[in-house]
């Protein structure tokens, strides 16, 4: 079965989360109008969510639901 390395885990982790924290920064400005809330809000959100999205995608990854099997090659 193949498994994603830790490495590819975290990218992932951190290009998810710089997509959900432009979102969240729009939505946190629109709400209160004020973009250093909005960048405040931003900022930490970052750093929590991409935490646990990174052990939450390492969770997964020991889960063999939904994967198939690597094939087996024999010479």
């Amino acid at each position: 079965m193949a498994e994603e390395l830790k490495r590819r885990s975290l990218i992932k982790a951190i290009s998810w989360r710089a997509t959900g924290t432009l979102d969240t920064m729009l939505i946190s400005f629109i709400v209160t109008g004020n973009f250093t809330a909005a960048l405040s809000i931003g900022a930490f959100e970052l750093i929590t969510k991409t935490a646990l999205y990174y052990f939450h995608e390492r969770a997964w990854n020991r889960i063999s639901f939904g994967k198939s099997k690597a094939p087996e090659y024999t010479i």
